[in-house]
């Protein structure tokens, strides 16, 4: 990845910049395809010429990088924020983690389907690694959750594994139907998610 300016006060349009144009590419990948895009388009796309583009990043891999760490980064730190927040009951903080996850998959849409299809693509290389622990802290934090449900009684697991799998297949399928203008917001696909583990495990004290 090119070197950042220098010069803090230059940082922040640096990086706003590198965000729109890993944005642009994550819809063009999602359309065409990672192997099916060319660099031409993704300059149309961006509406940089090739040494602008090459200003912000190296690669077309690079790019790839880039959507998966806008699509993890955001994500990872409102998670943490959320379980933190010990105040508040366990479960109540599981309802408000799966609306903020499923509110910023109904903005990464482009994002999430580019991850599922070309994550091959740089699966093989040490940058990969860092993207791999970004996804297992926020597991990490998702199954801490879970097994705090467990502890106050708000939910019976037989098996906190199978019930943490079962809510990353529903969340991470979400956008092979979900759809903006739909019936759905994503705040209500959250809560129905949060409904049926709650059917699923009720404890003792569960919280609406």
């Amino acid at each position: 990845m090119p070197a950042a300016p220098p010069r803090p006060a230059l940082r922040p349009r640096y990086d706003r910049r590198r965000r729109e144009i890993a944005d642009a590419a994550a819809r063009v990948f999602a359309e065409r395809g990672y192997h099916a895009t060319s660099v031409a388009a993704l300059l149309q796309e961006t509406g940089l010429s090739a040494g602008a583009l090459y200003h912000y990043v190296a690669s077309r891999d690079d790019l790839l990088v880039a959507i998966c760490d806008e699509l993890l980064d955001p994500l990872l730190q409102r998670a943490e924020e959320i379980a933190a927040a010990t105040e508040r009951p366990p479960l109540e903080r599981l309802r408000e983690l799966l609306r903020a996850w499923l509110e910023h998959i109904a903005r990464h849409l482009d994002h999430m389907r580019v991850f599922a299809q070309e994550r091959h693509v740089i699966e093989r290389e040490q940058r990969w690694g860092d993207i791999r622990a970004k996804r297992l802290q926020f597991e990490r934090i998702l199954d801490d959750l879970l097994a705090q449900c467990e502890q106050d009684g708000s939910l019976r697991l037989e098996d906190r594994r199978l019930a943490l799998l079962g809510l990353l297949g529903m969340v991470n399928y979400t956008p092979m139907w979900f759809r903006g203008g739909g019936r759905l917001r994503p705040r209500q696909i959250a809560d129905g998610y949060h409904d049926m583990l709650v059917s699923a495990y009720r404890g003792r004290g569960e919280h609406k």
